[in-house]
């Protein structure tokens, strides 16, 4: 099989969530035959819920579409590093392979701050690519917060 980015579709939603007010933050969940599955994009004002990102929402309908609680083999894109809530709700899922784009030296969990995958206590840790279309996942944040300053 050949490898399809999904970033493309993730930095949509990214901009979706901008226009509606939100953090651009997109997230596409995409199952082992290269189907996506799901995609999303922040809704935390819009819903007045906390835990509405982009990658919980993803992760959500993606397993509601196949019926279950797990989303072994499939990988998940994301426009920016997830924070340390996201990256435990990946590892519950058992998601095979994480993409993200722009890093989070302030809020990420991957890389930066909790590093959840790095601890024992982490269930599962998906493969990590970083840096996928971080300069324009990295570019809506930067014009989104420019906007409100």
């Amino acid at each position: 099989m050949t490898f399809t980015s999904h970033m493309p579709l993730a930095l949509d939603e990214a901009r979706a969530a901008a226009a509606r007010g939100e953090v651009p933050v997109g997230a596409v969940v995409v199952a082992p035959d290269g189907r996506v599955l799901a995609h999303a994009g922040n809704e935390t004002r819009g819903r007045n819920d906390p835990t509405a990102h982009a990658e919980l929402l993803a992760i959500r309908a993606a397993c509601a579409a196949l019926g279950q609680e797990r989303l072994t083999g499939c990988a998940l894109y994301v426009t920016l590093e997830p924070c340390a809530m996201c990256a435990a709700a990946i590892a519950a899922s058992r998601i095979a392979r994480l993409y993200y784009g722009a890093a989070d030296p302030k809020s990420g969990g991957v890389a930066h701050g909790a590093r959840v995958f790095a601890h024992p206590q982490a269930h599962h840790a998906p493969e990590v690519y970083d840096g996928i279309a971080a300069e324009a996942a990295a570019a809506l944040l930067t014009e989104f917060f420019a906007a409100r300053r």
